[in-house]
């Protein structure tokens, strides 16, 4: 069963030419990320470029290390904006899933906000996807600018190309991106205790 359905997926992912392409700016706004000073008794988030591998994974704890009350309402992070990091070489995408506590972003990223009028026609989730895919950060990183400490500047991510496919494609591609990721972390995990399995043998046959 799932050959056949995989095999309808391929054929409507790479055969159909029913999907809207247009540019980030018609389907969401981008603002800047804010400069916050940061103290011991905040009581919101303030992210950061580092608190993310170069897949937009969230890998650190986060501490609330700003005050909410300094910071505007519309640079609060809302659930199901997308973050792209424009300075630096990791130009990742990451979504955003509302905390416990109120988040803000740094100015090493853009808050990609999708329009009202695209939410029911785009999911979050697939925007952070699409932009990670290799062909898109390629064209974004051939528009980046400077050289010690390279930057995308607002336009040229306005200007990417999104191509959004009807809404069961996006989430089927996430779920196999999903399974894909899990995979990939069993066999890393698998390579691990193969090495550490062939150094005990090594380590028995000398003893």
């Amino acid at each position: 069963m799932w050959k056949i359905r995989g095999f309808d997926l391929y054929l409507q992912l790479f055969y159909s030419n029913i999907n809207l392409k247009t540019a980030l700016r018609h389907i969401a706004s981008i603002q800047t990320g804010i400069f916050a000073r940061t103290v011991s008794d905040g009581d919101a988030a303030y992210l950061q470029a580092k608190h993310f591998d170069e897949n937009g994974e969230l890998n650190s704890v986060l501490h609330n290390d700003i005050k909410a009350d300094e910071v505007t309402d519309k640079h609060l992070l809302k659930n199901g904006d997308v973050l792209f990091a424009a300075k630096g070489r990791k130009n990742f995408a990451a979504y955003y899933k509302e905390g416990k506590q109120p988040q803000a972003a740094s100015t090493s990223f853009f808050v990609i906000r999708i329009h009202p009028s695209f939410r029911d026609k785009i999911l979050p989730e697939f925007l952070a996807w699409f932009i990670n895919n290799p062909s898109s950060q390629n064209i974004l990183k051939s528009r980046a600018m400077g050289t010690s400490i390279v930057s995308i500047s607002k336009a040229a991510a306005e200007e990417l190309e999104i191509s959004i496919p009807a809404i069961e494609i996006q989430k089927a591609i996430l779920k196999i991106h999903s399974l894909r990721k899990l995979e990939m972390n069993i066999q890393k995990q698998m390579d691990v205790l193969k090495g550490q399995y062939v150094q005990q043998l090594l380590v028995n046959a000398i003893k």
